[in-house]
């Protein structure tokens, strides 16, 4: 393989996450024992439709539209009509002033977090990742040739730590990622807390005489449960803040693949950094999102999917993992459960579920060791089949 290949891609590539290696192991396990009989909790897969402006919006581009701008090119950042019904809707939602040209199309939430750190990228620099996060953050760091930082959240409610991030910023910090709610634990940082993580890297910038951004990673925005929870827009509270969007989550669309990027106008040196955006872009190759769905953004944009599915698998696993004596911190928005091993070491424990069917992520590899998550983006039926099973797993250890 020597000279032949690079070799740290032959590693990423030749071995899955282990999210996809559990997802992998699922549809085998359902192929000898039967889908009824396997409780695949393993990845964040929406388990409910799109909405119906989703379907009624592809009807009408494709029966109506002109077929072939349709399908064609658009500009490299997005279709001017598109990037304008996405600021828009932000102006109005948030209260803020943006243009068309504040925004740029992408490929999903991943395209828009790598292309944001490859626009960010300097010598020496580092990210720094509240944990737990989602894995393949360090990966998009590590390749935009940056350090990754981890910060452990606090174990109690999933807040920042704000004491172990003061002590993690210095001279070569160039961007903390700020996922709300969070993936895996579900946590929605308070009004409180951004406010406080504004003022420490406000004074940050100030002592290093640097810009240092906030990388929003929001493609879970609107999932949230209860009528209090509110997300904070990060961009109303820190200036340098570049949010990463995701159609994915909200109209339940993860394989179309599309998103944006919000270079806000209060960024400092706004035109610099959404030009290096651009420059990102072009240099991975990510220029013209797919067209047809960025099209049927200005006819969705604000809907979500039926949420009250996942509200109704949160409250069902809650009570009764806590009931069988699983600590549980019952999360406020995504489609996650971050639940305490009953045991140290996380991946025994998940190997002991598999003996019961149950395929759970062991929480290792999102930089928080001794947890697991629980994707419960799955059909209430089998969540309810699924409770026999994680009773049975409880009792092991009793």
């Amino acid at each position: 393989m020597k000279n032949t290949v690079n070799e740290r891609m032959y590693a990423l590539g030749s071995k899955r996450s282990e999210i996809r290696e559990l997802f992998e192991y699922g549809k085998k396990r359902i192929a000898e024992v039967g889908a009824e009989n396997v409780f695949d909790f393993s990845i964040g897969n929406p388990s409910v439709p799109a909405p119906d402006c989703v379907k009624e919006a592809l009807t009408e581009l494709v029966m109506n539209g002109d077929p072939v701008a349709l399908h064609g090119y658009t500009s490299a950042q997005g279709d001017a009509a598109v990037r304008k019904a996405c600021a828009d809707y932000i102006n109005k939602t948030h209260g803020m002033n943006c243009t068309a040209d504040d925004f740029y199309m992408t490929c999903g939430a991943a395209a828009s977090l790598t292309v944001s750190l490859n626009a960010l990228s300097t010598e020496n620099a580092e990210v720094i990742v509240l944990a737990p996060y989602f894995p393949e953050y360090k990966v998009f760091i590590t390749q935009a040739g940056m350090k990754c930082v981890e910060v452990k959240c606090s174990e109690e409610d999933f807040q920042v730590d704000f004491a172990a991030f003061e002590a993690a910023l210095n001279e070569n910090t160039k961007a903390v990622i700020i996922n709300s709610p969070n993936n895996p634990s579900g946590a929605v940082f308070s009004e409180e807390t951004i406010k406080k993580l504004a003022a420490i890297l406000e004074k940050a910038e100030e002592k290093y005489g640097k810009d240092i951004f906030i990388i929003a990673d929001e493609p879970y925005r609107e999932l949230v449960y209860d009528a209090e929870t509110v997300v904070p827009f990060i961009p109303n509270f820190y200036a340098n803040t570049l949010v990463c969007y995701s159609f994915s989550k909200s109209l339940s669309l993860p394989g179309e693949r599309i998103g944006y990027i919000l270079v806000p106008p209060a960024v400092k040196a706004h035109n610099e950094v959404y030009f290096a955006v651009c420059g990102a872009g072009r240099a991975l190759g990510f220029v013209c999102a797919p067209a047809l769905f960025q099209k049927i953004v200005p006819m969705c944009i604000g809907k979500t999917a039926d949420l009250s599915v996942y509200k109704k698998n949160r409250d069902i696993l809650c009570s009764a993992l806590t009931e069988y004596g699983y600590r549980v911190v019952k999360p406020d928005g995504a489609f996650y459960l971050f639940v305490k091993a009953l045991e140290d070491d996380a991946r025994a424990f998940c190997e002991k579920a598999k003996a019961h069917d149950l395929l759970i992520v062991a929480s290792d590899s999102f930089g928080f060791p001794g947890y697991v998550r629980i994707s419960y983006c799955v059909s209430t039926q089998m969540i309810e089949r699924s409770l026999p099973a994680f009773e049975a797993l409880a009792k092991e250890y009793k």
